[in-house]
């Protein structure tokens, strides 16, 4: 093996290493992953003793009023409630009531009970097969609650409580919590702008500087979720479904969909909190920020359910100084995950969009995701034809270079098969590898030149591999027999059959069939081109083949539209490599190498070292 075969295996070993180095995490990941784990016992404690007190309150209110006679005067019953509730008692009774906001693009619906915001709908989405706006969630799928502590260590949630509508327009509502105090009340404020994904929130504190506990100067927020199915296919909305967090200071972190986990967030104050589900997000964002004491967010996985992908949950510090009069200012997502939506608000929300790893996330960012909002007039399966175009088109010198490598060796195989039939009963492998080599370089031909080429096409393949299955762009978008090019398109399914199901699925994706069937064509045209590689390692030429069978069993569950790429790809591979074989000329080639041939071969000293070396080696075996 000469010189610049082994840097080419030294280049690739490289960009391997620095790849798995990257992708692990760091030592304060690390660490900060410990200090997680350790805390989480004392998190949920915390959150249990906090459960127990509010149940046990409500307990002993209802209790009580059973155990009053018919005949206690209403007088009682009133002393009882200010007893339990004490100033909030004014508000625990009423009758629910919900309000709508709303504008272009979202409509909200908010409950008199607790405050909330109950329901969300998004106008311009629907679920697959109807009509009606996409809801992001409702009912009692959403808790939001804000813990307010009082004096004699009472802890009171503000969706035990009847709010009254103040101020209401088209497309904003002032909601009043009020006291047994006169002017102290707690206010939620809530408005949509024309055209906006964005619902401006305000919590405003009145007069309730003596009715909170003065020895607390943060409140928490609660804020959880149920995620419903919105898909044709559950199991691929939970590989993507999770909470991403943004802390002060820090990147964007997430949790694993594959986990269920609370991470307690201590490092720092707290920018926003997203519940992100496989094509939408609903996330809370501070005008500042929220404060990290007894801050966490929790991912619960639901696996049972067929309705259900997953349950979240948040706890926000929310701080405040006792003053007459506070305004804490927050504002709500409620909208689709598109890159340049969410970029446009800042705040690095585009960063839940799984663009791919490091350097790979530039491809999407700079090419794929510019190409579908330009061409976003046009169907999604003829933008990724020409998505498809472009990349080959740069990577034309590439191919060229893998060609003419191919090219070379094949002409060789008259030199390689006498090589071959000349140590066919030898049994020195390493003599005949230093005559291969040294073939190789008297012909000016190196066997690896085409590797590399091909490894710089991965980039690519990897950054659409982590982009297509989660672009909304692709979501209910048909092409040809599929309906979705967000997920699989099957044409047939099977069921379920004993490990068949496991490793392949319950159905038949006709794109991903397509791309095995290319794939393998390209393999053995590939492999005929340079049959004394297979001769050499025989054990590559079974990967060759094996590798399209693993990577069918993951694309038949994939996105329809990564398939569609991988199979056009393949074919304009095909027309390429034809093009090639039309234009330039084996004879031209074969005359080339033995032109290279005859001249002297100027010897290395790196090969006079490996040829020395091996000589040493026949000397002591004979000896």
């Amino acid at each position: 093996m000469d010189k610049k075969s082994l840097i080419g295996l030294g280049l690739i070993a490289g960009i391997l290493g620095i790849w798995l180095y990257m992708s692990g995490p760091t030592k304060e990941q690390i660490a900060r992953n410990r200090q997680i784990k350790d805390s989480i016992a004392l998190v949920q404690q915390k959150a249990e003793v906090a459960q127990i007190a509010r149940e046990v309150a409500s307990q002993k209110v209802s209790d009580t009023l059973k155990q009053t006679p018919a005949a206690v005067s209403d007088s009682v019953k009133t002393a009882q409630l200010t007893d339990n509730y004490k100033d909030f008692s004014v508000s625990v009774n009423g009758n629910k009531e919900s309000f709508t906001i709303e504008n272009e693009l979202v409509k909200a619906t908010i409950s008199n009970k607790g405050g909330q915001i109950e329901k969300v709908e998004l106008k311009k989405y629907h679920r697959p097969g109807k009509t009606e706006p996409l809801a992001l969630f409702e009912g009692d799928s959403v808790h939001f609650s804000l813990k307010i502590p009082a004096y004699n260590n009472r802890l009171f949630s503000t969706d035990d409580f009847y709010f009254k509508s103040v101020n209401k327009t088209a497309n904003s509502i002032t909601l009043r919590l009020e006291t047994a105090q006169t002017g102290a009340y707690l206010e939620y404020v809530y408005s949509l702008k024309p055209n906006d994904y964005m619902v401006e929130s305000e919590i405003r504190f009145v007069g309730l500087q003596n009715i909170i506990s003065q020895t607390e100067d943060q409140l928490q927020l609660a804020w959880a979720m149920t995620y419903p199915s919105q898909e044709k296919h559950i199991i691929k909305e939970r590989e993507f479904a999770t909470v991403y967090f943004k802390q002060d200071i820090n990147s964007p972190d997430y949790i694993s969909p594959l986990k269920d986990e609370q991470k307690e967030i201590n490092e720092a104050d707290i920018k926003w909190v997203s519940f992100k589900q496989q094509f939408f997000n609903s996330t809370i964002i501070a005008d500042k920020t929220f404060g990290k004491a007894g801050s966490f967010v929790k991912l619960g996985q639901r696996p049972n359910s067929s309705e259900i992908v997953k349950s979240v949950s948040a706890e926000l510090g929310v701080p405040y100084t006792h003053a007459p009069t506070e305004i804490f200012k927050y504002k709500f997502y409620f909208g689709p995950n598109h890159y340049n939506t969410l970029e446009k608000y800042g705040y690095e929300l585009e960063k839940i969009v799984p663009t791919g790893w490091s350097i790979f996330s530039y491809i999407n960012k700079w090419m794929v995701i510019p190409l579908f909002n330009g061409l976003n007039s046009l169907n999604l399966g003829i933008v990724i034809l020409i998505l498809t175009i472009i990349v080959k088109v740069v990577l034309l010198p590439i191919a060229y270079k893998t060609y003419m490598s191919g090219a070379r060796m094949r002409v060789l195989k008259p030199e390689t098969d006498a090589l071959n039939a000349k140590f066919e009963k030898n049994a020195d492998p390493m003599k005949k590898q230093q005559e291969q080599m040294a073939l190789y370089r008297k012909a000016g031909v190196n066997p690896l030149s085409g590797c590399l080429p091909l490894l710089l096409q991965f980039p690519i393949l990897i950054a659409l591999f982590a982009f297509l299955p989660a672009a909304i762009e692709l979501r209910q978008q048909g092409f040809l027999w599929a309906d979705d090019l967000s997920t699989y398109d099957s044409i047939w399914t099977f069921g379920e059959v004993p490990f068949i199901s496991w490793a392949y699925g319950d159905h038949v994706s006709l794109f991903a069939a397509l791309m095995f069937v290319s794939t393998i064509i390209y393999t053995y045209m590939n492999s005929s081109m340079m049959p004394q590689q297979n001769t050499q390692m025989p054990g590559m030429k079974f990967m060759m083949y094996f590798m399209p069978v693993i990577f069918l069993a993951v694309m038949n569950r994939y996105a329809a539209g990564l398939s569609w790429y991988y199979f056009l790809a393949n074919m304009f591979t095909f027309l390429q490599n034809w093009m090639m074989k039309k234009v330039i000329s084996d004879q031209k080639i074969r005359a080339e190498l033995e032109a290279n041939m005859k001249k002297p071969v100027k010897k290395s000293g790196f090969q006079a070292r490996l040829e020395e070396m091996a000589k040493q080696r026949q000397i002591a075996a004979k000896k």
